[in-house]
């Protein structure tokens, strides 16, 4: 299987690449990322789990792809997940994993397109970063999130490298409108030699 699409995703720079591009890699994103031992979601599951051992609890599951988040989630224990995510294409690959309570999509450019409070917990696996989404996603989904909400995500190397995206982070942290629970470096895609930083944090 070839890579292609996946060393392309991290030169992505507009929104609308960003989508014609997940729209097209939809059919074989699953087997390319498998291919490289893609190790993100269930660490991303396992730290969400670790904060919030609830079954019942519903959980979001944004930027859910193809639903490789969602089959993560699902393993640990979550059992009433729902799914969003901008590219129908990948939202076809997610409704055949059949784990999600519920679908949808929502347009790539649409700078609220969260209900506030709709949900204690968001999980944003492998979404925001270099090639994904813009670091003030990060801030649409604190948003979103009631207090004590937690979100749990992960930046890979290439994002750890793009200062914008940790400042985001630090910006909650440090006024203190969030709380770190939850970090730890470890392996994204072992067969790039790619590793990332994963996050549970809550909103104060």
């Amino acid at each position: 299987m070839s890579d292609k699409y996946l060393k392309d995703t991290y030169g992505l720079d507009t929104p609308q690449a960003t989508h014609a591009h997940y729209q097209k890699w939809a059919s074989s994103y699953d087997s390319e990322v498998a291919a490289q031992g893609y190790a993100t979601p269930g660490r991303v599951a396992e730290a969400l789990w670790s904060k919030l051992p609830h079954p019942q609890t519903p959980i979001l599951d944004y930027g859910c792809g193809t639903g490789l988040s969602g089959v993560a989630l699902n393993a640990v224990g979550f059992e009433v997940i729902d799914g969003v995510d901008p590219s129908p294409k990948m939202l076809e690959g997610a409704a055949a994993k059949g784990v999600y309570r519920k679908l949808s999509s929502f347009e790539i450019t649409d700078p609220n397109p969260l209900d506030q409070d709709a949900y204690k917990a968001i999980a944003a696996i492998g979404v925001i970063g270099t090639g994904a989404a813009p670091p003030a996603v990060f801030d649409v989904l604190m948003r979103a999130l009631p207090k004590d909400g937690l979100l749990a995500f992960s930046f890979n190397d290439h994002t750890l490298d793009d200062i914008s995206y940790t400042a985001r982070l630090n910006d909650w942290l440090d006024t203190g409108a969030a709380r770190l629970l939850f970090r730890e470096y470890g392996p994204h895609l072992p067969g790039m030699d790619l590793k990332s930083d994963v996050y549970v944090v809550q909103k104060a």
